[in-house]
């Protein structure tokens, strides 16, 4: 990471909801192959440190990203500085403000976000705490979980944010993808309600969306890539449904990070 700032934008994208289970599976069938052109060993399984989107999100922006699932400790890739960190080693970027967001922008990032659920819909308070954090925040009804081309729309939004600033101005980007949010039921015809069937289907309709995004920024400059899921969420698995739980489809999440140059 500290080879990255200042010399390579930044895109950080969080596919809200998203299954381990449902990404592992859908890619080894063949239903992600953009992604899977840019992470050809496939999605690392992690643990989020979060089981919902408001609590995942506040940790990630603080450098703690979900956490490999293997017996660490595990050296984080940015950290916020505070006395008795045991996972800051010398190849971890610190830095002294509160969130990865702030301390990007006193580095000269131009920093925007792109919302999708709830939590970034700047419709309360509590919807302005995260996107509040960034120079740039979008937010509609069109980004968001109830329609079908939310994806398409936010990285419309996203790439016409970009091409606003120069060449020559670092930018980190940050989309909070809704599609897969539930009600995902929508992308698979006739059903009504939400499965791990549907959020594959999601997941599918995704990927088709995300390399214009990538073509775009990698035209104009270096980019380093985190794209990872916040939580899960339960389908009846133990009679448990949605998130804010403690489940292994809630805690097990894809991870990925990358370069695109």
């Amino acid at each position: 990471m500290k080879s990255v700032i200042g010399k390579a934008d930044i895109l950080f994208v969080t596919l809200d909801t998203l299954r381990w289970d449902v990404a592992q599976k859908t890619m080894e069938q063949g239903g992600t192959p953009n992604l899977k052109r840019l992470i050809p060993g496939g999605w690392q399984l992690r643990h989020s440190p979060g089981s919902f989107t408001y609590a995942a999100h506040h940790a990630f922006f603080a450098g703690f990203l979900p956490t490999p699932a293997s017996p660490g400790p595990h050296p984080r890739l940015y950290a916020a500085r505070f006395p008795g960190s045991e996972t800051t080693t010398s190849e971890t970027w610190v830095f002294d403000e509160p969130d990865v967001v702030t301390a990007l922008s006193n580095q000269g990032y131009h920093t925007i976000c792109v919302g999708g659920v709830g939590f970034f819909n700047r419709l309360s308070p509590l919807g302005n705490v995260l996107p509040g954090l960034f120079r740039e925040a979008f937010w509609s009804k069109e980004l968001g979980v109830t329609e079908r081309e939310s994806t398409r729309n936010q990285v419309d939004v996203a790439i016409e944010a970009i091409r606003k600033q120069p060449t020559n101005q670092r930018v980190f980007v940050f989309l909070n993808i809704s599609a897969l949010h539930q009600p995902n039921c929508m992308y698979v015809d006739g059903m009504t309600e939400d499965s791990a069937e549907t959020q594959s289907a999601a997941l599918r309709y995704v990927d088709s969306q995300l390399p214009r995004l990538f073509e775009f920024l990698s035209q104009r400059a270096p980019v380093f890539c985190i794209i990872c899921s916040d939580h899960g969420t339960a389908y009846g698995e133990d009679g448990f449904i949605g998130h804010r739980l403690a489940h292994p489809v809630v805690w097990n999440v894809p991870y990925a990070e990358f370069s695109i140059r």
